[in-house]
């Protein structure tokens, strides 16, 4: 009976015990808080340990230097490496670097990939003069150069993460550096770097011997080349507006990825890549045009404050064909300044990614300013702000002949006006005869009347062609002059506190005077444009119109070039002041109004000239649109 009540007890007391530990369990249960904190530690450990495993796994296939005489470590190589395996048995897999330079380049080149990790420009600074910190093009992994590598035995590997071997020699003055990746003693895969002395652009061939074995040739390699620029100007948003993908394709053609957030394109037939930054460029040539071209660039300047180490970042996909089962391709890098006259020097098309414009424009600059400049500021040894001033006024003068004809046409108008308007009144209710009765006395009279536009028309391309070529010019690149300390940039005399939209955080102290000589060049001009040329009924009125632009000019001026290069705003600045002396000394000196008059009298006593092909096919014009209006009124 004792024994039965104990067990009793003690169910009793199992039951109450286990009572006690849900209730604990229970109260102790976490919230959802902590519970969604603990899932999300979880995803993270297994996240941590899948990245683990994953940089495990490319560790486990990358090579490591085996032994000599290990045939259990060289076996565990070829698992991972295949027939590159021997190349982890050579001294040269480790982390080792060759450094070969001339008077104008240093390269470091990698034996882990082969490929160029540091490329220096000896002779320029970044940032502003005076910083001691050259333009480094490549420097700290932000390039690589990679091969896809698919061999006979299906693996895939890169050659950035494989280890080449070294061996540099002196040809005559040049310095060859050859890097091989040995698949056997005399099995490799070669890259050969050419250095001449005092040159920008380097040799470099890429090919194969003895791989038909090891590498699958049924598809082409594929080269990936991918840099992300360094920011070297004064303004990091000015010089991301000029950094592109620049190519060469089908026989000479030359084109542009854009200036997008994220470029996209394909092209084909490729003879070289520019990866073109505002005064610097790298390029890839390859004597044997690529088949195609994967190319995409990406802005990273978002905002500029922030984003100020890098601009862009480039990439390019190509294909490399296989002949008789190897590779074979001479190529060329070149790393140095985008300077036009520099680039042209190589015969190999590579001045065309700098943008001087199109058609007309582009010729302008190419024959007459790219020279023009080039013997002031080198020839004569000026000061690049005195070279600017001297540039303009040639310019300026070789087009003051068209100026004066300009004036001239402008000043026969302002004869003619009283008879326009008395034309006008006649006419007043037959607008068609107006016109027609104004051409005649236009046609009487010796006048054209188009020839006050078309001086101006010949003007405009050379104004467009100076928006194009001082962006441009390298010439003035941390060049000094007043106030300006770098031309090629903005000439800030006052840092604001804060940002205006479009205009910026400072005050640049050339386009106020830019604008200011803007201003009272159109004041000059509108009052004589707007007396040459009554108000047309039907049309716009140009008065009011030039009334608006004397206002506009100036303040887009002092918006939009705030931000551009000094050069470009002095040269506008000296351009409208000679402007403004060219037209006063026209109007005061030369151009006589009652000469003027009395000739255009004389020529009304005359018989009229025969009137040109324009007008008599403006007159026919007229004459049909007055017929049909007559014919219509008839109708009615």
């Amino acid at each position: 009976m004792e024994e039965k009540k104990l067990d009793l007890n003690s169910i009793i007391g199992f039951v109450l015990i286990f009572g006690i530990l849900l209730w604990i369990m229970y109260q102790n249960q976490p919230s959802e808080k902590e519970i969604a904190a603990e899932k999300a530690k979880k995803e993270l450990v297994a996240k941590q340990e899948a990245q683990a495993k994953a940089d495990k796994a490319k560790t486990a296939s990358l090579p490591v230097a085996a032994t000599p005489g290990d045939t259990l470590q060289l076996a565990q190589l070829q698992k991972t490496l295949g027939g590159f395996a021997y190349s982890a048995t050579l001294p040269s897999a480790k982390e080792a670097f060759t450094t070969i330079e001339n008077e104008k380049l240093r390269l470091k080149i990698a034996n882990k990939g082969g490929y160029i990790v540091e490329a220096t420009l000896k002779e320029f600074e970044r940032l502003r003069k005076g910083s001691g910190q050259l333009v480094e093009l490549i420097k700290n992994n932000n390039s690589n150069l990679n091969l896809q590598l698919l061999t006979t035995d299906n693996r895939t590997l890169n050659s950035k993460d494989l280890y080449f071997e070294p061996t540099l020699e002196k040809i005559g003055a040049d310095q060859v550096l050859s890097m091989r990746l040995k698949a056997g003693a005399n099995e490799f895969l070669e890259y050969k770097y050419i250095l001449k002395p005092n040159d920008y652009l380097v040799g470099f061939d890429i090919r194969s011997q003895g791989l038909n074995k090891v590498l699958n040739g049924a598809k082409p390699i594929d080269l990936q080349w991918d840099l992300k620029t360094y920011r070297n100007e004064k303004s990091v948003s000015y010089e991301n507006r000029y950094a592109e993908i620049y190519y060469e394709h089908e026989d000479g053609k030359i084109n542009y990825a854009g200036l997008g957030k994220h470029e996209e394109e394909s092209v084909d037939k490729v003879s070289f890549l520019a990866y073109k930054q505002h005064f610097f460029t790298s390029i890839l040539r390859t004597e044997k045009p690529f088949e195609n071209a994967k190319i995409e660039s990406v802005n990273l300047v978002n905002d500029e404050k922030i984003d100020t180490v890098f601009t862009k970042q480039f990439k390019a996909n190509v294909p490399l064909a296989f002949s008789n089962g190897e590779i074979d391709y001479k190529m060329q890098w070149y790393f140095g300044p985008a300077d036009y006259k520099v680039l042209k020097t190589y015969d190999k098309n590579f001045q065309k990614i700098i943008p001087l414009g199109w058609g007309i424009f582009g010729w302008i600059n190419k024959l007459i300013f790219v020279p023009l400049f080039a013997f002031l500021s080198s020839t004569i040894g000026l000061s690049l702000g005195i070279a600017i001033i001297i540039f303009t006024i040639i310019i300026k003068l070789a087009m003051s002949p068209i100026t004066y004809k300009s004036f001239l046409s402008q000043a026969k108008m302002k004869v003619l006006r009283p008879d326009i308007a008395e034309l006008g009144e006649k006419y007043k209710k037959d607008p068609m005869k107006k016109q027609q009765e104004t051409m005649k006395l236009y046609n009487k009279a010796g006048v054209n009347p188009m020839a006050g536009c078309i001086p101006a028309l010949i003007q405009l391309p050379f104004m467009y062609a100076s928006f194009q070529f001082f962006p441009a010019a390298f010439e003035l690149r941390q060049k000094g002059f007043l106030w300006a300390d770098d031309l090629s940039s903005f000439d800030s005399v006052v840092k604001l506190p804060f940002s205006i939209p479009v205009y910026g955080d400072h005050i640049s102290l050339f386009p106020i005077l830019a604008a200011i000589a803007i201003f009272f060049y159109m004041k000059m001009t509108s009052g004589d444009q707007q007396m040459a040329a009554p108000q047309q009924e039907g049309m716009p009125d140009m008065a009011k119109m030039m009334k608006i632009m004397i206002y506009v000019s100036p303040l887009m001026m002092l918006l939009f070039f705030n931000n551009y290069g000094a050069g470009l705003s002095l040269y506008n600045f000296i351009s409208n002041l000679i402007t403004i002396g060219i037209m006063f000394v026209i109007k005061n000196y030369i151009v006589d109004s009652e000469k003027i008059h009395a000739q255009i009298q004389e020529n009304k006593q005359r018989e009229p000239k025969k009137p040109s092909k324009f007008q008599q096919r403006l007159q026919e014009v007229m004459e049909q649109q007055e017929a049909a209006k007559k014919a219509q009124n008839r109708k009615k």
